[in-house]
């Protein structure tokens, strides 16, 4: 229909070169476990993703013939999908994947993204969450609704989420520690006369 709404981003791009870019940006994304893009071609990686990992947990032999044709290198991402994947979202009903917007590299590039997969090692608010916590037992402050249901939405479905959260927490409080140990040692630079600069 002239004039209507699109189902999906056309990337400016023909249909072929736009799922061959897809397909590299799931692959990607796979592999890397997070992977920094525009914000449009994240939207549209991470549909494609979803779809990918529900796939995986359906895990049969034509789900896997469908995976196949939709990566590159299905040798090495179709198993991995298939296997850590599958067993990583297994009670979880949707939402695999997390689009966080990013300040651009340089003043004309677009809004960037970083399109990463949840619950892993490289989970950004896992992180951020238990540096906000560190800082609040640093300051002594008591820990605020938007915090405790960030706390809640990392631990749900992380297996040992609680425990994990607790030793990431211990790690900023070490590094933070250790900061203020290494800003009292730091020495002065040698400053030089303005005169012997120009030589």
């Amino acid at each position: 229909m002239a004039g209507g709404h699109m189902k999906y981003r056309t990337l400016s791009r023909k249909s072929s070169h736009r799922q061959a870019l897809l397909k590299n940006l799931v692959t990607s994304l796979f592999e890397h476990e997070s992977i920094c893009t525009t914000w449009h071609k994240a939207k549209e990686a991470q549909r494609l993703a979803e779809k990918l990992i529900t796939l995986g947990k359906r895990n049969t032999e034509a789900s896997k013939r469908s995976a196949h044709s939709k990566v590159f290198r299905p040798l090495q991402t179709v198993p991995r999908l298939f296997g850590p994947l599958r067993e990583r979202y297994a009670d979880r009903a949707g939402g695999y994947t997390r689009v966080s917007l990013l300040e651009p590299v340089k003043e004309d590039q677009a809004r960037s993204a970083l399109l990463e997969l949840v619950d892993g090692p490289r989970d950004m608010r896992f992180a951020m969450t238990a540096r906000t916590l560190a800082r609040l037992r640093e300051k002594g402050q008591e820990i605020n609704d938007i915090t405790a249901n960030n706390i809640r939405k990392v631990t749900r479905f992380r297996e040992d989420g609680e425990n994990a959260l607790e030793e990431m927490v211990q790690k900023f409080e070490k590094l933070a520690a250790e900061g203020d140990k290494g800003a009292t040692k730091v020495e002065q630079k040698k400053v030089y006369p303005e005169s012997t600069l120009g030589r």
